[in-house]
């Protein structure tokens, strides 16, 4: 009878340790799964942090740029940067140019005498370098039109700068002239980006008309 007794308190013995090393298996399984998740969560967090980086990186900042001889381009620009809530960019000879500068009924003025030898066209700029330039999706571009083409003084920034990725929107003042080629023109020297057609404002354009043709790009 005692050795009975041994055997069956030998046998529950061995049945509780089953059951304690079972236990501290499943608990050590729920540890590694609950390690597992907190792993993959952090991964989610991971990539969910660098998918917001990218997008912020992604601003759908506007930009315009402009070259003002007279003054007119400059108000126009101005009130296009006012309604896109824009950042601007004016373009500046390193040699101004003077009224006497832009009579082209003077067969000795400076733009005359750039016109008819285009090799002189190359119009050194005070910078070309805009702060950020990657950062920015649109980018409005500003002139006057010289002889039926965008102001020359334009063309050193296009050439300098990468438009890729950019869409470009061409606009310019003249008493008369229209947009004709010189945004084409101006795609061509730039070789990249996505130039649209761009418009055309008198000399004195009103605020309103600038600003009606700013909303029509939005639609």
């Amino acid at each position: 009878m005692k050795n009975k007794k041994i055997i069956i308190i030998g046998l529950i013995c061995t049945f509780l340790m089953g059951v304690l090393a079972g236990c501290g298996s499943n608990t050590n399984e729920n540890q590694a799964g609950k390690s597992q998740k907190v792993s993959q969560k952090k991964a989610i967090n991971n990539d969910s942090s660098k998918e917001s980086t990218e997008t912020e990186g992604k601003s759908g900042k506007v930009l315009v740029v402009y070259y003002s001889a007279t003054g007119n381009t400059e108000a126009v620009a101005k009130t296009i940067a006012e309604t896109m809530k824009a950042d601007t960019f004016e373009l500046k000879p390193v040699k101004p140019y003077s009224n006497d500068d832009l009579n082209w009924s003077n067969n000795n003025s400076r733009v005359t005498k750039e016109h008819d030898n285009p090799s002189s066209r190359n119009v050194q700029l005070t910078t070309t370098t805009v702060d950020n330039w990657k950062s920015y999706d649109t980018v409005f571009i500003g002139y006057p039109i010289w002889w039926g083409i965008a102001a020359w003084p334009v063309d050193g920034f296009v050439k300098a700068n990468d438009f890729t990725g950019k869409t470009v929107i061409p606009f310019c003042t003249s008493a008369s002239s229209d947009i004709g080629d010189s945004g084409k023109l101006l795609a061509k020297m730039a070789g990249k980006g996505n130039w649209l057609k761009g418009e055309r404002f008198p000399s004195g354009a009103s605020t309103e008309d600038v600003q009606k043709w700013v909303e029509s790009l939005r639609k």
